[in-house]
């Protein structure tokens, strides 16, 4: 279970672009917490406290225990701005989290044992289909990470969704079929798998558009 991270901020005003400008100079990054019916609350970040979180990998789907004004506010992250031209971070939103609150996170997929699998071993390649999964999950459970154990998986073998043992009331968001997280592909057939995982993901956002 990924653990909750503490960011200490502090409160500013509304202001002008030229105000938010000398902020950033001063090495701050403007940002703002909203939700859980309360009225959205303006914070600013220390820059190189954030963008260190934010390099982990991990900063979107870990809690936050952001310290303003004396008390301590638990968040998420749900939106970073980057500077477009020099890629460096200039606003974050933050979404705070109420007593049993539940949220949506990508969660990264890491591969364990490689050396074990005999479909490796024979010159098979590991495809991973997907990098991370999207995960429903009570925000004070949220899983640093989804292991898989590569052991005794052969030549052309796929790794399903329904393979990983997940925490309790962790779901992942899709629900209505065991979805192909990698697979155990001879070297001429990765191709060929990356193409199915690409119409693969086409087909999901066709539905995704169908149903909003």
């Amino acid at each position: 279970m990924a653990e909750s991270l503490t960011l200490k901020a502090e409160a500013r005003e509304k202001g002008s672009k030229g105000a938010v400008r000398s902020l950033r100079r001063e090495g701050r990054v403007p940002a703002v917490i909203y939700g859980d019916k309360k009225s959205p609350e303006l914070i600013t970040v220390s820059y190189k406290d954030v963008t260190a979180l934010y390099q982990t990998g991990t900063f979107m789907s870990h809690t936050l225990d952001v310290e303003v004004g004396g008390k301590t506010e638990r968040v998420i992250p749900r939106d970073v701005q980057f500077e477009p031209v020099r890629d460096f971070i200039i606003h974050i939103d933050f979404l705070r989290l109420g007593k049993n609150a539940s949220v949506v996170v990508d969660v990264p997929v890491h591969f364990h044992n490689h050396e074990a699998s005999p479909g490796l071993k024979a010159g098979g390649v590991l495809n991973i289909v997907r990098h991370e999964i999207e995960l429903a999950c009570p925000a004070d459970a949220i899983p640093e990470q989804i292991d898989i154990d590569l052991t005794g998986y052969e030549m052309g073998v796929s790794i399903h969704i329904s393979a990983v043992t997940l925490p309790a009331n962790v779901k992942p968001t899709i629900a209505d079929r065991d979805f192909t997280i990698a697979t155990i592909a001879a070297p001429a057939a990765v191709v060929s798998a990356d193409n199915e995982a690409k119409a693969e993901e086409k087909a999901e956002a066709k539905a995704e558009t169908k149903a909003d």
